[in-house]
């Protein structure tokens, strides 16, 4: 009988060392996701499964994994395997809706936010994914409702205030709703004082309403709590209340571009109709031809990498250049580059004199009012017969003139982009009106630049 116990004791001792190792090995995976360590995440996570068969939590961030890897199907069916171990759990539905709704399958996605929520009522991810995707299905009233389901559910959270004042935002029917719009983002100050970017649109709003005074103050005080902080320096000369740069600072747009990296697609796709890449592509295919994967292709500012997969087809090589490495860490994810560099892009341009076929840049010159040495710059770097393309905010008129608006990017006048173009070495332009965004629900006004570099005489 005791030598029975003695089997039994070990056997448990065994198998509680097995699980202890099992959850050891999954906290290692979890915390490698965490640092963007994704292959080392993923052999962790499979380590686990091969230990544990059906392990729901490594099943679960493997699949999430899986999505960020641009193997959404594979992510889907390993969070659904997941569920099936853990059908009550409110994350899990949470996360594979949010892989449904970036694959733009929003029927899915809403079933399982809705799956989420019947899990628990008060999720908050839940409650505002939600409410986007509803949103996103121009169910609107339904939308509105469940925003503010969550903001009376969750009154002390900053981030409910804040989609909210989003939502409204997009929404506006009338100016006087941007009254509800800033004290919207008043709130989420109040209760959230990192929220930068409800700073930035508080000011934006006020300086809407005419209130510009008072938009300067927001930005001020901002800018008096956090004098080395580049944002609030940058938007009170939007403002007007100092005079504006020749083109914004690197550290704003860094400062800017990795807060909003996470969001970034979703924001510009989904919530401004954003069509900037599309629409360079689309011309450029026109002048290039049938795709041969013979041209060397600079995506100048490529943010999360949106123009990668529409010019892939023509590149032998595609590099992309931006100033975010969160923005790049996201471009990164989607194994279409076969470089991206972190730098300043007019540097970087100077570095490589005749080195590119196709030098391509989706709304980055917006943070450029001078346009003369980054155009300078992209002259030189381009082959003869070389083509440049990019978009501009555009200001009413043909004025050689520029103008730092409220939202922190540049506008220019279409003489301006002329002179900035020639002055660079560059003879007729193609520059089309165009609207590659919306703004509080209506389209910016753009232009989008397509010139070729001159062959030299004789060639």
């Amino acid at each position: 009988m005791k030598r029975a116990s003695s089997m039994r004791s070990g056997r448990r001792r065994h198998s509680a060392a097995v699980a202890e190792g099992v959850r050891a090995t999954l906290q290692e995976a979890i915390a490698a996701h965490r640092a963007g360590e994704l292959d080392m995440a993923e052999a962790l996570y499979r380590n686990t499964l091969q230990r544990q068969a059906g392990q729901p939590d490594a099943q679960h961030f493997l699949g999430v994994l899986c999505h960020q890897r641009q193997r959404s199907e594979e992510g889907i069916r390993l969070i659904r395997l997941a569920l099936r171990t853990i059908p009550r759990h409110a994350d899990a539905h949470n996360n594979l809706g949010n892989i449904h709704k970036e694959c733009g399958q929003l029927a899915d996605a809403e079933a399982c936010y809705r799956s989420a929520l019947v899990c628990d009522a008060q999720h908050h991810d839940a409650l505002s994914n939600l409410a986007l995707v509803l949103d996103l299905q121009e169910r609107t009233q339904e939308a509105f409702e469940v925003y503010a389901h969550f903001v009376a559910v969750a009154p002390q959270l900053g981030r409910a205030h804040y989609v909210m004042g989003l939502f409204l935002r997009r929404h506006l029917q009338q100016i006087e709703d941007l009254e509800r719009v800033a004290a919207c983002f008043r709130n989420a100050i109040r209760l959230d004082h990192a929220n930068a970017q409800a700073r930035v649109l508080l000011g934006a709003t006020l300086y809407m309403l005419g209130r510009s005074s008072e938009a300067i103050g927001v930005y001020r005080d901002w800018l008096e709590r956090e004098p080395a902080n580049p944002v609030p320096r940058h938007m009170l000369a939007a403002c007007g209340g100092t005079a504006p740069p020749p083109r914004a600072d690197d550290a704003y747009v860094r400062e800017v571009f990795n807060g909003f990296a996470a969001s970034f697609d979703e924001q510009l796709l989904k919530n401004l109709h954003y069509r900037a890449p599309q629409i360079l592509v689309e011309a450029l295919v026109e002048r290039l031809g049938a795709p041969q994967a013979a041209l060397d292709v600079l995506d100048a500012g490529c943010g999360t990498g949106l123009c990668g997969p529409l010019i892939r087809p023509h590149a032998r090589r595609l590099a992309g250049v931006d100033l975010s490495g969160g923005m790049l860490d996201k471009a990164r994810q989607r194994n279409i580059y076969d470089e991206l560099v972190e730098a300043e892009l007019t540097t970087w341009l100077q570095r490589d004199v005749l080195a590119w076929d196709v030098v391509l840049s989706a709304d980055t010159l917006v943070y450029f009012g001078n346009l003369t040495p980054v155009l300078t710059a992209a002259h030189a770097a381009l082959r003869p017969g070389g083509w440049l393309a990019f978009t501009l905010e555009a200001l009413d008129g043909g004025e050689d003139r520029i103008e730092l608006s409220a939202s922190g990017r540049y506008q220019h006048g279409r003489a301006c982009v002329e002179r900035a173009l020639a002055e660079a070495g560059f003879v007729d332009p193609a520059i089309e009106a165009v609207s590659a965004r919306k703004e509080l629900g209506k389209p910016v006004a753009g232009w989008m630049v397509l010139v070729k570099k001159s062959q030299p005489c004789g060639s």
